[in-house]
């Protein structure tokens, strides 16, 4: 009951938002409340003022309030530590469902001095310690368990400090709209379906200069057409594109030819299926009850496949996206367009010269 109400404050209090974009820490989105070890600090300078007062010590009186600036000091430095940083989230790469989802944030400090001992926290504890040296950029991978497939959030992230002395703790709350696709766990090692085994099918991919496969790391006498400029622009490394030509039938994984069994079960032996076949360079489709796949046999095929699977009965083939937000008139009805109360008025005046 009081973990609820105090959700509730919070939710009242600091009425999170979910953003897009990037995100500047102001004044307004950083908080700053003392830790325990500085309310015991406090404590200490208030029975130091006291004796002072009491003994009239006049030392006693510069050095209670020596401290006492030093830890209104610790508190501006704990706010400059997170002040003006610039926050905006990146691409994550999809995961296997038991496996870690690395939700990547990009990190600019454009102030002169460096920030220490930064810390980003999901709401389950999860978190990630780091520096940004001045006027630079910094990447941080935050790592979330994926218990299941389907889309995964960040949730509510809290990103805080309690640098220099940890006497007072500075915390800003960040909620991008940023999600990781999950895919189901693959089943283990398992033959592909006996049907194409026994007839012989299943179409193999040759090298060949038919359909693009994927690409490949450089190897020297490898001709500069097949080298991949774009994905070096980018600063990916140097490779190679790799094309394929098809040799035999078609191959199906079919949803309909497993056995009675849970549909997570299904899901995790198609999974499987879908990265042998993809592996041994078969031309493969993928049939479920409510989408088809036509074989093929390339990296953005399987990531199809696996998107599939991984999305099967939750009705979300989309990316989660913002809602829109509602607008300031909305519930009044439209906002009536000034021309159109002039015509208005203009046919009843022609209305009234006519009767």
């Amino acid at each position: 009951m009081l973990t609820t109400l105090k959700q509730k404050f919070r939710i009242w209090l600091f009425r999170p938002k979910i953003e897009s974009g990037t995100v500047t820490l102001n004044q307004r989105r950083i908080f700053i409340l003392p830790t325990r070890q500085g309310l015991g600090f406090a404590f200490v300078l208030l029975l130091m003022l006291l004796g002072d007062i009491n003994y009239n010590l006049s030392l006693g009186y510069v050095l209670t309030f020596l401290l006492g600036t030093t830890g209104m000091m610790n508190m501006l430095h704990a706010f400059r530590n997170m002040a003006q940083l610039e926050i905006r989230a990146g691409r994550t790469d999809a995961v296997f469902a038991g496996d870690l989802a690395q939700f990547v944030f990009h990190f600019h400090n454009s102030g002169k001095l460096p920030r220490y001992h930064l810390n980003l926290q999901d709401g389950s504890g999860h978190s990630v310690t780091f520096d940004i040296p001045a006027q630079q950029n910094v990447e941080v991978r935050l790592p979330l368990p994926a218990a299941q497939r389907g889309w995964l959030g960040t949730g509510r992230l809290t990103l805080f400090n309690e640098f220099p002395l940890g006497l007072f703790h500075a915390w800003s709350y960040l909620e991008f709209d940023t999600h990781c696709l999950v895919y189901p766990k693959p089943a283990a090692p398992m033959p592909l379906p006996a049907s194409s085994a026994q007839s012989g099918t299943g179409m193999l991919g040759v090298t060949g200069d038919e359909d693009f496969a994927g690409l490949r790391s450089y190897v020297t006498g490898d001709a500069l057409p097949r080298i991949a400029w774009k994905v070096l622009a980018r600063e990916q490394g140097l490779q190679v594109k790799q094309f394929s030509a098809q040799q035999g039938q078609e191959l199906w994984l079919d949803w309909f030819l497993l056995p009675a069994l849970a549909a997570e079960r299904k899901l995790e032996i198609l999974t499987r299926w879908v990265l042998d076949a993809d592996v041994q360079g078969l031309h493969y489709g993928l049939r479920l009850p409510d989408i088809e796949l036509p074989p093929g046999h390339s990296a953005t095929h399987r990531a199809e496949c696996l998107r599939a699977l991984a999305l099967f009965g939750l009705g979300d083939i989309e990316t989660p996206t913002l809602s829109p937000s509602p607008s300031p008139a909305s519930g009044r009805g439209e906002r009536e367009n000034p021309l159109s109360r002039l015509r208005e008025r203009v046919a009843r005046s022609a209305g009234r010269g006519q009767a």
